[in-house]
C-alpha cells in the first residue's frame, strides 16, 4: 500500500484557500515518509478546518514500546478501523483529517518487476486523501501529532487495480471529492464518515512511471507539531 507521497510545497498551499499562511518554523520533505512530519489538515475548535504539522503514521516509531517488534501505520484499512488498537480510538471518536498531496507512490508490476508509479489528478491539481489523527504526549510534556490515512479495497478500480503483485489484493487510499473536505471533517456520526471512504474516479486521475532518484533519508525533527 502507499507508504510515501508527494506533499504539496510551501508555495503551492496558496491553492488551498485557507491555508495559504503556514507557520514560518514549519518544515517538511516534499517526499513523505514514515516518522515525517507534513501537514495535515483537521477539524478546528471553530468547528472549520485548521491545518497541523503532523508525523506520518499513527503510531510513530518513537512511541512503540521497548521490547516490541516495530510495525508500520501509515494506511489504515477501512473494514477494520474499528477494531484495530491502533486506530479505532480515533475513527469512534470522529477524529477525522485530510492529508493534502499533488500525487502519491505505488507500485506497478505490468512490466514484470516493481516500477515506481506517481498517481495523482488529471488536470495536475492537488487533492485530499482520507486519514485519521491522534495526539501523543512527549517526553517533555509537550503534545504532537500523528496521521494515518485510510484505504478500501481496489479490486474493481480501473487505475488501482494495475497496482501492486499480480496476485495481492488491491487498495487504495481515499481521494475526498472536491468540495466534500469541510463536509467530512464535520462528521459527528461514524456511519456518515464511512460514506465518504469510496473510489474516485479513474478518469479524472493519471499514473505515471517515477522511479526513486533520491536516497531516503533519516527525518528531521520537526520544531513544532501544535496547530495553528
Amino acid at each position: 500500500m502507499c507508504v510515501n507521497y508527494h506533499s504539496p510545497t510551501r508555495e503551492q498551499f496558496g491553492t488551498l484557500g485557507a491555508f495559504s499562511e503556514l507557520p514560518a518554523d514549519w518544515r517538511w520533505p516534499e517526499e513523505v515518509w514514515k516518522d515525517y512530519s507534513a501537514p495535515i489538515v483537521r477539524r478546528g475548535s471553530d468547528g472549520g478546518p485548521m491545518a497541523c504539522l503532523a508525523s506520518y503514521g499513527m503510531v510513530p516509531r518513537r512511541h512503540i514500546p521497548p521490547g516490541v517488534k516495530p510495525f508500520d501505520t501509515m494506511n489504515a484499512r477501512a473494514e477494520s478501523l474499528g477494531e484495530r488498537r491502533s486506530f479505532a480510538p480515533a475513527w469512534r471518536r470522529l477524529q477525522l483529517c485530510a492529508v493534502p498531496m499533488a500525487w502519491f507512490y505505488e507500485p506497478c508490476y505490468e512490466s514484470g518487476r516493481a516500477v515506481r508509479h506517481a498517481i495523482g489528478m488529471l488536470d495536475d491539481s492537488l487533492f485530499y486523501v482520507a486519514g485519521l489523527w491522534r495526539e501523543w504526549t512527549e517526553a517533555d510534556g509537550s503534545l504532537s501529532s500523528s496521521f494515518t490515512q485510510i484505504t478500501i479495497n481496489a479490486d474493481d478500480h480501473p487505475l488501482m487495480s494495475r497496482m501492486h503483485k499480480p496476485d495481492d489484493e488491491k487498495r487504495s487510499l481515499v481521494v475526498i471529492a472536491p468540495g466534500e473536505l469541510e463536509d467530512w471533517l464535520a462528521c459527528r456520526d461514524i456511519e456518515t464518515a464511512r460514506s465518504f471512504l469510496r473510489h474516485y474516479p479513474a478518469a479524472r486521475m493519471k499514473d505515471w512511471a517515477a522511479p526513486q532518484t533520491v536516497a531516503k533519508k533519516a527525518p528531521e525533527p520537526s520544531p513544532n507539531l501544535s496547530l495553528f
